[in-house]
């Protein structure tokens, strides 16, 4: 694990020169461009608000507002999971060329979403504007909660990148288990609704619903999160990422040739 941080440290240029480049690529050739980093939330969000605030009433006050909340980093976490898996099966062009750092690969998709979901919260605070609804200064935490979804983010993109070089189907398996886990992570309701013989095993089997949930109580409750909720993801995703850091350590000397 310490290996891939440092060397994820020392090539900090390279990663973010291409983390520069995806952001420039990502939409070009798109009449609306830059634009889509908040359409694609606001659209995923309308959609949500009609069925679940509209269709299927929630009783929760500025639900649209709510939704936004923890779907802003649902769609960092996801995207980013999604498109790491095939991160270095995709790129056999810099795979070949001489030390290249692969870890970097991965590191690159995760940061240039979170980039993605700093640049959309402006979009976050209109909206709670819209209501009368402002951040407080329990905002403070907000970096805390960022940092321990980063860890939790590299170490499923890290291990699943790497397995996903020999075993290609791995891919479409997480496409389809991030569509369940979005349904099961408290972002289209609270926590508390759910049955408390279940919620346990929300908490302690779905590491997102806390780091939701964090988001959650800062900017719609005004509270500061559950420290030890919150612990308890970051030692579970260092746990990850020290497993991931040997699997990726186990296979980086055949990407080269199996991609």
């Amino acid at each position: 694990m310490i290996r891939n941080l440092r060397e994820l440290y020392q090539y900090r240029a390279l990663l973010w020169s291409l983390t520069q480049r995806e952001l420039r690529a990502r939409y070009r050739g798109s009449v609306l461009g830059f634009l889509w980093t908040f359409l694609n939330p606001t659209l995923l969000m309308l959609v949500y608000a009609l069925i679940f605030g509209v269709y299927l009433r929630q009783q929760i006050r500025f639900y649209t507002y709510f939704v936004f909340i923890g779907l802003l980093p649902w769609i960092w976490f996801s995207t980013s999971v999604a498109a790491a898996t095939s991160a270095i099966s995709d790129r056999r062009d810099l795979l070949t060329k001489v030390r290249f750092p692969a870890q970097i690969l991965p590191a690159t998709v995760v940061a240039t979403n979170l980039c993605n979901y700093l640049l959309a919260l402006p979009l976050m605070i209109i909206l709670g504007a819209a209501y009368g609804v402002w951040p407080t200064w329990h905002a403070i935490a907000f970096p805390l909660v960022v940092l321990v979804q980063l860890l939790f983010t590299l170490a499923l993109a890290f291990a699943l990148a790497a397995l996903n070089v020999s075993f290609r189907d791995l891919q479409y398996i997480v496409t389809n288990i991030l569509t369940l886990w979005f349904f099961v992570t408290p972002i289209l309701y609270f926590a508390t609704t759910i049955p408390a013989r279940f919620r346990n095993l929300l908490f302690f089997g779905n590491p997102m619903a806390i780091v939701i949930s964090s988001y959650q109580t800062i900017f719609y409750e005004h509270r500061l999160p559950d420290p030890t909720l919150l612990a308890l993801v970051a030692v579970i995703s260092v746990g990850l990422l020290w497993i991931a850091s040997h699997i990726f350590a186990a296979y980086r000397e055949e990407f080269a040739e199996l991609v």
